[in-house]
Parts: structure tokens; C-alpha cells; sequence
């Protein structure tokens, strides 16, 4: 499954790597795309292993609000 979720708060490089980086590190999930300019996070991922809900909120524990 694939959802473009639009992320508020993500401004630099090392935000973009830490959400890449902590969704990518969950299970099911296979691509994870930051697009910093139009605030969005691209995340490709298995249902049977991980949730919507999951990806939401690693990607808030990071520190950023999910729209």
C-alpha cells in the first residue's frame, strides 16, 4: 500500500533523514520519500506488517505533526 502523508514542521535535511530513517526502520515498510518542499512523507509499505497508524506515530515521536 502506498500513502502520501503531509507532514507540518520538517524544514532541513536532518529532519528529513530522521523520518526516513525511523519509518524505514519499521517493519513492512519498504520505500520511505521525504518531500521537504511540498511537506509530504511518501511511504510504501506492507498492511499485514505495519499500520498507518504506526508510520503517524513514529513520525510525530520525531517531532512533527502529521496532517
Amino acid at each position: 500500500m502506498k500513502e502520501v502523508l503531509k507532514v507540518e514542521g520538517m524544514s532541513c535535511n536532518h529532519c528529513v533523514n530522521a523520518v526516513e530513517t525511523s519509518v524505514g526502520e519499521l517493519a513492512g515498510v519498504s520505500t520511505v520519500n521525504v518531500n521537504l518542499d511540498q511537506g509530504e512523507v511518501s511511504v510504501d509499505f506492507d498492511e499485514g506488517k505495519a499500520t498507518l497508524a504506526q508510520i503517524k506515530e513514529t513520525i510525530e515521536n520525531q517531532g512533527f505533526d502529521v496532517k
